[in-house]
């Protein structure tokens, strides 16, 4: 196919202040994410030592049972707070009064359903307990409140506090599991019951933070409940919803599914196979994310910078999925003995890791320009995809029945969202994937335009 005719937008990303700040905001936000991932493998490594598979598969089921809930219960307004805020940011205070309301109302009434369904099958979340179904719940409205308020810094472009809020609870968790575990040798109940009070003494110290900004922000509606501009936000977010919450049931629902069929041992493997699959998405999501407001600023229906990041992510996903196949090795190694099934189970995961990496970036062009319904109908149509095999594969084959499934199902929702940004754009599949010489001439101009700039300090 021919190339799109070029355009303001394309002129600009042969700029090195355009491709250079965009590169600086992902090293800044991928370090940070590393150390995030420091704190959540290391405090699983913890609990997969100290309580064993059956604990660590319990602590699994918990985190993912909290993410999901506040991602079914976000009905799409982070994403929404970014896109409106990013066009105009006089709404900053009206837009964070609704999402004070909105995190901490909305996420009581998900927790009081999570403690209902509990109460009510008991053999939902397999041997996990209520009490501790309980204390892991109370977190809910604050971890979603905390969502909504990342969204907010994304979109005035306030990445390094950012990127502090973002890692601080990973690292309060790891601090947790240290001090619970190993130095008082607690138990489960007490490092979940530390990681709660964690979750909301962060997210009220972000929601301070932000009231501030607000007030300094002279241009700034005030920070009042504002009913139309929320009405407005939620028809935009709805369509977000259906592809986050459906993103979010692939994501998680494989460890509740595998904790159902086949016990909480085998959720713990595949559990960490999963988690370190999870950590080849870091880099893509990093860029995905600073992608974001930035189509949503300016946009570009021909999709060049999308194109172009998607091409250096090929590159980067294939580095990462080749390093990851030397480290599954090594995984027995790090969590023990009983964890030595998930060497095989990553390795089932990898191929799909790869295509989900790739889609994370191409679909920003779409959800920056207004997200088509075409997108939220591909995920749900991956999701049953997901959930069926699952449902029949998992029973017979545990964790690596599931590794599987998800592979086969990243696979379907990048081919998905590519087959159609391809005809949207009148783009070949080639100009997504493959590298060009002007992708290695931009970089050496960004690398060069840096080295000057610093010796010339």
């Amino acid at each position: 196919m021919s190339a799109p005719t070029e355009t303001a937008a394309t002129v600009s990303l042969d700029e090195t202040p355009v491709l250079g700040s965009f590169v600086s905001g992902v090293v800044l936000t991928f370090g940070t994410r590393l150390l995030m991932m420091v704190g959540v493998f290391g405090s699983g490594v913890i609990v997969a030592r100290r309580l064993g598979d059956e604990g660590f598969g319990t602590y699994a089921v918990l985190s993912v049972m909290v993410a999901l809930a506040v991602q079914v219960g976000s009905a799409g307004l982070p994403s929404a707070n970014t896109f409106f805020l990013a066009r105009d940011r006089t709404t900053l205070g009206p837009v964070f009064a609704n999402a004070l309301v909105f995190g901490l109302v909305v996420g009581s009434i998900l927790a009081a359903g999570v403690l209902g369904l509990t109460w009510i099958r008991p053999s939902l979340f397999g041997k996990v307990s209520l009490p501790l179904v309980t204390v892991a719940a109370v977190s809910i409205p604050f971890q979603l409140l905390t969502l909504l308020g990342l969204n907010i810094l994304l979109a005035i472009d306030r990445i390094r506090q950012l990127n502090l809020f973002d890692a601080l609870l990973p690292a309060w968790v790891f601090a947790n599991a240290v001090v619970v575990l190993i130095i008082l040798r607690e138990r489960l109940f007490t490092l979940i019951t530390s990681n709660t009070v964690a979750a909301i003494i962060l997210s009220l110290l972000l929601a301070l933070y932000i009231a501030r900004e607000v007030s300094k922000l002279k241009q700034s509606r005030k920070a009042r409940v504002d009913l139309q501009l929320f009405k407005a936000m939620l028809r935009y977010g709805v369509k977000f919803y259906v592809s986050i919450m459906a993103a979010a049931i692939i994501f998680r629902a494989d460890v509740l599914i595998v904790n159902r069929f086949r016990g909480p041992a085998a959720a713990g493997v595949y559990a960490v196979a999963s988690q370190f699959s999870f950590l080849l998405l870091m880099l893509p999501g990093v860029i995905a994310t600073l992608l974001f407001p930035r189509v949503a600023s300016s946009p570009d229906q021909t999709g060049e910078f999308a194109v172009r990041l998607t091409r250096h992510t090929t590159m980067i996903m294939l580095a990462l999925c080749s390093g990851a196949v030397a480290i599954s090795f090594v995984l027995p190694m790090i969590y023990g003995a009983p964890f030595a099934d998930a060497t095989v189970q990553l390795l089932m995961l990898l191929p799909g890791i790869f295509f989900m990496g790739l889609e994370s970036v191409l679909v920003q062009h779409f959800t920056g320009t207004g997200l088509p319904r075409a997108i939220p109908l591909f995920w749900l149509i991956t999701l049953v995809f997901n959930i069926g095999l699952n449902l029949v594969v998992v029973p017979a084959f545990g964790g690596r029945g599931a590794a599987v499934t998800s592979s086969l199902t990243y696979a379907l929702i990048f081919i998905l969202v590519a087959v159609y940004f391809c005809r949207k754009t009148k783009r070949g599949l080639g100009e997504i994937l493959l590298w060009r010489s002007d992708d290695l001439r931009a970089l050496r101009q960004m690398a060069g335009a840096r080295l000057h700039r610093s010796t010339t300090q």
